[in-house]
């Protein structure tokens, strides 16, 4: 099977950078994963003042967003980076090069905050997915047996409504 994202590194007339895509496209079911932070299953900040624990517990995060969705991060086609300094940005990367093992790098940009929702917290990402179209459900309806899908569908949580 061929990839269902085409990178391109530097378009032309783009200055090339090792550090992301320039653009991605692909076909399949778009996922939107909301910012991450170095939150633990409890609710717990992981790392106060320690930007690479942060970095590493938000990649877990968004590994674990990613996978609820049927998605992993080879389907990944932009991460946003916020963060309450630039320098932690080298941590992010070694983040994110332990979980993109060697795979091309999604689009990105990276903006520095004056503070994130806690005091403590460095780092949230976002990340936008496309999902194979091989990986989709089959559009059944799980909560009526029918092939229609609902408007809405809430996974995890409760039923929104209609």
């Amino acid at each position: 099977m061929t990839s269902h994202l085409t990178h391109v590194p530097a378009p032309e007339g783009i200055a090339p950078t090792p550090q992301y895509s320039h653009v991605v496209w692909g076909t399949g079911r778009f996922v939107a994963i909301s910012g991450q932070c170095a939150y633990d299953a409890s609710g717990a900040v992981v790392g106060v003042g320690d930007a690479v624990a942060q970095a590493r517990q938000v990649f877990a995060n968004l590994e674990r967003c990613l996978a609820a969705a049927g998605a992993g991060f080879g389907d990944v086609v932009k991460l946003t980076y916020f963060v309450t300094d630039v320098a932690h940005l080298p941590a992010i990367r070694e983040a994110r090069d332990a979980h993109f093992a060697g795979a091309p790098l999604p689009a990105s940009s990276a903006v520095q905050v004056a503070a994130l929702v806690r005091p403590e917290l460095l780092v949230e990402i976002e990340a936008f997915a496309l999902v194979p179209e091989q990986r989709q459900d089959s559009g059944a309806d799980t909560r009526t047996g029918t092939g229609t899908r609902p408007l809405l569908r809430s996974v995890g949580g409760a039923e929104p409504s209609q």
